[in-house]
């Protein structure tokens, strides 16, 4: 027994010595790197928000869209620092919407930050809007502490699970000296390829100044026994882990960004399959003004080109006002009658009735950036004699010089032209038309249309009021119209039309709302009044949701939760620092002359509302909402 005991001490006094040994080479490595980290500390009092900063700042990011937290104050306080607009509006979608039109209007990536939690999830939809709409965009979130992430720390939650399925890339930041290449991956994701959203989260204890971090992680009284200490000297390696190499120089400029481009091989096919066709037809989609072509550019190719051009999404405008080629109307029938058709970055969804619009004798040229969106459908309805993966715009400048000396039959064009005014002529006639009571919405966007200057933006926002005034209103060139995209989210005018005047300050934004779609966002004019963003909002106020009404009342019998009230939105923008003017039948002569006082409200710089009572027609009977 004696033996057995003294054996047994022996092996603890050995295993307590190996322990003082480890613990021992473990702090003098610690030491180490704390007397490193404290050297460059002391050299660059920096925070993990000035690296968020620097690397937007090297991606010529002009504006930061927000709803504060204490999570990502670092950061907003960094960027305005360095020179970048920091925009915080009332509700995070609205920051992110906000952030979706500069990416569009700019050809950068749009960025908005929002707190941990609550913050984020109510980003969910904008951001899902984003990823259908091809808007490159960076979402930066706030999280917990890395340590108490899982321990029900607040507002914490599982942020990646939650947009990994809705965006390009996620990431979680897990120390300081990942910021910069982390950011730097992120936002070339998001413009590569098929443009999207990406997410980064940090984490609280990356963004604020190592002795705040220090204070927070330090024990209160000296270590008690052997657990406190391990502990504490848990806590200590934890602390400066986060902090090592974190100030070290780092490249924070752009990375390449890569964009798919037709073969030369596919170029010279399609060459030879327009120039034989004798009725041909470009279909152009949001992607066709995606950078690196620009608008004006692809304005001059088309025109060259003369073949006539449907445009849907934010290419509407890219041939202006009044072109020859761009024909509005009575797509259905141009495409039983077209030989071949070019599919520019527009998709066979629910747009097209899922392919079935297109005439299958027809010769189909699809071009995509992105694979599963190129050949959507095409088990089904329709098949393409030619499918690129890869830009829209460039394909179109590349088909242009191939087809040098080209001229698309004019008898085609001239046809389906006469086809469009004859359809116009029959839609403004409506608009003469008296509606019970209130006014006839086609009048008013006729109005509003004639009032529009060249250098104008309409965004629109909303359902039948909208969808109507997409026959009638037309943009004045390329990128001048926003919409939400496929995903026909309502709630996008508000931040849509902030980000648009931001962009582009010199322009008279126009927002198209219906009475339902501006609920969404009317709370924005406080934010138009604070950060000095003249916009001009029409609404179409019929107290009703339209779109749903005019199928759900004969179908099923039934007006039930369709149903608003003619409110006085103009007095809630006069609430918020805005000006609202009320249109009733009674100033159905001074339509005109409310217009223009509007306009000169937004030139004096207050945001201005126009709630217009209107009446029901039957113009878009037959259309669907779902």
């Amino acid at each position: 027994m004696d033996d057995g005991c003294e054996c047994i001490h022996l092996v603890g006094a050995a295993l307590g010595a190996l322990v003082s040994f480890v613990l021992l080479w473990l702090g003098y490595r610690l030491g180490v790197i704390y007397q490193l980290f404290h050297k460059v500390e002391s050299r660059s009092p920096c925070h993990g928000g000035e690296l968020v900063a620097q690397v937007l700042q090297s991606h010529g990011v002009k504006f930061v869209f927000t709803l504060v937290g204490g999570h990502i104050s670092p950061i907003l306080v960094a960027s305005e620092k360095l020179g970048i607009r920091v925009v915080d509006t009332r509700h995070e979608v609205t920051a992110v919407f906000a952030a979706d039109a500069v990416a569009r209007l700019s050809g950068t990536v749009g960025v908005a930050a929002v707190t941990a939690g609550p913050g984020l999830t109510n980003t969910v939809t904008a951001i899902k809007n984003a990823q259908m709409a091809e808007s490159p965009l960076l979402l930066i979130g706030g999280a917990a502490a890395t340590l108490l992430q899982g321990r029900g720390a607040l507002q914490d939650i599982d942020q990646l699970s939650l947009f990994k399925p809705i965006c390009k890339f996620c990431a979680s930041v897990r120390t300081v000296r990942d910021i910069v290449p982390v950011l730097r991956k992120a936002l070339t994701v998001a413009q590569s390829g098929t443009p999207g959203p990406v997410f980064v989260e940090f984490p609280i204890d990356i963004l604020y100044p190592y002795h705040v971090i220090q204070k927070e992680l330090s024990p209160k009284g000296a270590p008690k026994g052997i657990v406190g200490r391990i502990i504490s000297w848990y806590l200590q390696n934890h602390l400066n882990n986060l902090f090592a190499g974190a100030w070290e120089p780092r490249d924070t400029s752009p990375l390449p960004v890569c964009i798919p481009e037709a073969t030369a091989e596919q170029v010279q096919q399609c060459v030879e399959l327009l120039s034989r066709s004798k009725k041909p037809v470009f279909l152009l989609g949001s992607q066709s003004t995606l950078p690196p072509t620009s608008g004006d550019k692809l304005r001059k190719v088309l025109e060259s080109l003369g073949i006539p051009c449907f445009l849907g999404g934010m290419a509407r405008g890219m041939l202006g006002r009044d072109s020859p080629i761009h024909i509005r109307q009575n797509r259905r029938d141009a495409l039983k009658d077209a030989d071949l058709v070019i599919l520019a970055g527009t998709v066979c969804d629910f747009r097209l009735s899922y392919g079935r619009v297109l005439n299958r004798r027809s010769k189909i040229i699809a071009v995509n950036r992105d694979r599963s969106q190129l050949l959507k459908n095409s088990d089904m309805f329709w098949k393409p004699t030619v499918a690129i993966q890869g830009d829209a715009g460039s394909f179109i400048c590349s088909l242009a010089e191939g087809l040098r000396g080209y001229t698309c039959p004019s008898d085609w064009t001239e046809g389906l032209k006469a086809g469009d005014i004859t359809k116009e002529k029959a839609n403004e006639q409506k608009a003469n038309e008296k509606t019970e009571r209130h006014l006839n919405p086609l009048k008013v966007l006729h109005l509003v249309e004639e009032a529009l200057p060249e250098d104008s933006i309409i965004v629109a926002d909303g359902g039948d009021f909208v969808g109507s005034a997409a026959y009638i209103m037309r943009p004045r060139g390329p990128l001048r119209w926003l919409d939400p995209g496929a995903f026909g989210t309502l709630g996008v005018g508000g931040g849509f039309a902030l980000g648009a005047k931001l962009c582009r300050p010199e322009s008279e934004v126009w927002v198209v709302y219906g009475d339902g779609s501006l609920g969404y966002s009317i709370v924005e004019f406080d934010t138009y009044t604070r950060h000095k963003t003249p916009i001009i909002a029409v609404v179409g106020n019929d107290a009703c949701w339209s779109q749903i009404s005019r199928e759900q009342v004969p179908m099923l019998g039934s007006n039930v939760a369709c149903g608003l009230a003619y409110n006085d939105y103009h007095v809630v923008a006069d609430g918020f620092g805005g000006k609202g003017f009320l249109v009733t039948r009674q100033d159905e002569d001074r339509i005109s002359d409310i217009i223009k006082d509007a306009q000169d409200t937004a030139k004096k710089g207050k945001a201005a509302l126009i709630n217009v009572l209107i009446g029901k027609t039957n113009f878009r009977d037959g259309s669907i909402s779902v």
